[in-house]
């Protein structure tokens, strides 16, 4: 695993809103995106093979590897969850 110094939610939050915006094929500026954003209503469209995609994307992004079993038995709502768990993900790897 990367010991990564550097992240905090800002960083990981842009990061995340970056990928999400990708992946639900938008043309608009990630930082408009809410925390409190549906990672699947009107505006983004995230479906599960995509999300997992994502979580590649995010890890490459932030080069960092997240733990394998983080997302197991989690709930993603919002941008903010995904925020959140990817967040305590890279504290794990510190």
């Amino acid at each position: 695993m990367t010991t990564v110094s550097h992240l905090d939610r800002a960083t990981v939050g842009d990061t995340v809103k970056r990928v999400v915006v990708a992946e639900s094929r938008l043309s608009i500026d990630p930082a408009t995106i809410a925390d409190s954003e549906p990672l699947v209503g009107e505006l983004l469209r995230v479906n599960s093979l995509g999300f997992v995609g994502m979580l590649v994307r995010i890890e490459d992004e932030l080069g960092t590897t997240l733990p394998d079993d983080l997302f197991v038995g989690r709930s993603f709502q919002t941008v903010g969850d995904l925020i959140d768990v990817v967040l305590s993900g890279t504290e794990t790897t510190r």
